[in-house]
């Protein structure tokens, strides 16, 4: 099997109207198509839904679903809120802080800069309550092949420690190295 590229990334939300504009007005996506149906075409369950497709360009696709018939929306409550998330790349620095400040004044709540070593990223929530990442790319010549190389080791060792590697601790001691 090869696959070619994700085709969609799919959630769901509460609102379609309220959804779609949000994306339009915060990260400029826009509206591809919208496809609703009174049945469930995989299963042909009669269940009525509105699935939208978002623009998040390069030829990525961002959609959602409203569900109208199910129960409302919730989260995995053992998983905590900072760690399903759906990221999108920013083209610099500047252009992460400078989207920080729109997105602030929108009045939406913004986390960050947070520095992840080779990418620094700011976070907030869309009205359905997803978590959105905004990254720029900070790595330096070699970064990533440096850890794409320990990459095995480390997972060989979270395995049998589940205590997290020092393997790329370097990333973390060079931004100690920036202040």
């Amino acid at each position: 099997m090869q696959i070619r590229r994700i085709h969609h990334v799919a959630y769901r939300c509460n609102d379609t109207r309220e959804t779609v504009e949000f994306y339009r007005r915060v990260l400029n996506m826009q509206l591809v198509l919208a496809i609703a149906e009174d049945e469930v075409p995989s299963t042909r369950e009669p269940d009525p839904y509105m699935h939208v497709f978002l623009d998040a360009g390069m030829g990525n696709v961002l959609a959602f679903f409203e569900l109208p018939n199910s129960p409302p929306m919730g989260r995995d409550g053992n998983t905590p809120e900072w760690v399903q998330h759906i990221a999108f790349e920013v083209d610099s620095e500047e252009a992460l802080l400078a989207a920080k400040r729109e997105v602030e004044q929108q009045g939406i709540p913004v986390v960050g800069p947070t520095h992840h070593g080779i990418f620094r990223s700011i976070y907030f929530f869309d009205p359905n309550g997803h978590r959105l990442e905004l990254a720029a790319n900070i790595a330096q010549p070699g970064d990533l092949d440096r850890l794409r190389a320990v990459a095995p080791d480390m997972i060989e060792e979270w395995s049998r420690t589940r205590r997290a590697p020092r393997h790329a601790a370097w990333l973390h001691e060079r931004e100690l190295g920036e202040h």
